[in-house]
């Protein structure tokens, strides 16, 4: 590796770490100042804060004729923000989830995946396309906006004093800043050993670019799981999802000179897997309400096993056959049989609380 390179990669992970650490404390004030929870602050501040480099990525990719990393960054990006970040998050902590992402949040970002799919079956996103999955963001903020008045905390006076609230937004603005440099850092240090290596515009696009541009939003979780904000952990990581499907795709459809193309191999495989992806985190985030360490391990294969058969397959390797053949036939199946028996405890123990008076 290149010296230059060496020096992004270490310059921009430690303004990864600071950034993130600035970006929670700050939310975490501001959710304080204006008396509504963390995870409202998660799913929206944090979140689009954290979704800016995949934004500039993608546009910039667009601008530059480089059609597949922009929309495989994006789908690469998804499925590493649940199956890394989460993963990661819930092996330092447990991570509690709230009603409302299971009961809103989760089936939203079901749904944006699968608007994301169906938009991109004819292996193209149209201006058309993009409008629609900007209608579907501005309609999704008016429901947090909604939920946020109604789940406002009522103020204390017992509490001791709070800093004002546009210095909680500065550090926000500050550790944005931080990470967003960083990510642009990092992202030119990976694409240019990815270069170097020959890997093709698909594979640094779902591989190389979504890590690189998830990283702000893996920081600030791990940051916040480590300070015990676990709304925020897990709401950065629903709301980024969210921001980047509908925001970040439907902005860049809509400014691209030319409709975006979506390869075969992305509807084939990609897209399914980030639609399963999100489809997973309905029956864990329901039984029990929480993401333990065991589910949280169980994510981080599922991503080894992706990573691994997105390479094989792209580099012809017989690796790809044997893991296809693995996951269809023996892991998926058990998947679906754990979850299916989690959830079956799940509602018979929440089904028996409420018959107990």
């Amino acid at each position: 590796m290149p010296l230059i390179n060496l020096i992004e990669l270490l310059s921009g992970l430690v303004l990864l770490i600071a950034g993130a650490e600035l970006m929670v404390r700050g939310a975490v004030r501001l959710a304080a100042r204006l008396h509504v929870r963390p995870l409202i602050i998660g799913l929206t501040i944090v979140a689009l804060g954290s979704s800016a480099p995949q934004m500039a990525v993608s546009l910039q990719a667009t601008l530059a004729h480089n059609v597949d990393i922009a929309v495989g960054s994006v789908i690469g990006s998804s499925i590493f923000n649940i199956l890394v970040t989460l993963g990661l998050s819930a092996l330092i902590i447990p991570l509690r989830v709230s009603r409302q992402v299971v009961r809103l949040d989760i089936p939203l970002m079901i749904g944006a995946s699968l608007l994301v799919f169906m938009l991109a079956w004819n292996e193209e996103l149209t201006r058309f396309d993009g409008m629609l999955l900007l209608a579907a963001l501005m309609l999704y903020l008016g429901l947090l906006l909604r939920q946020s008045r109604h789940s406002a905390r009522p103020s204390s006076h017992d509490e001791t004093p709070q800093a004002p609230w546009f210095s909680s937004l500065l550090m926000i603005i500050a550790g944005l800043g931080m990470l967003v440099y960083a990510g642009h850092l990092l992202l030119g240090a990976a694409v240019a050993v990815a270069t170097d290596l020959g890997l093709s515009e698909r594979i640094i696009g779902l591989t190389i670019v979504a890590i690189s541009t998830s990283l702000p939003e893996l920081a600030t979780s791990l940051i916040a799981a480590l300070r015990g904000q676990r709304d925020i952990a897990v709401g950065n990581v629903i709301g980024s999802n969210l921001f980047n499907l509908l925001g970040v795709l439907g902005v860049t459809a809509l400014i691209a000179p030319t409709p975006l193309s979506v390869s075969p191999n992305a509807l084939d495989f990609d897209l399914p897997v980030m639609l399963g992806v999100a489809v997973l985190c309905l029956p864990i985030f329901y039984s029990g309400y929480r993401v333990t360490r065991a589910e949280g391990l169980a994510f981080l294969g599922l991503y080894l096993a992706y990573g691994l058969h997105v390479v094989s397959f792209t580099t012809g390797m017989p690796l790809a056959g044997k893991l296809e053949h693995l996951m269809l036939f023996f892991v998926l199946p058990a998947l679906v049989a754990f979850l299916l028996f989690t959830s079956l405890l799940a509602w018979r123990r929440q089904h028996h609380k409420k018959e107990v008076p």
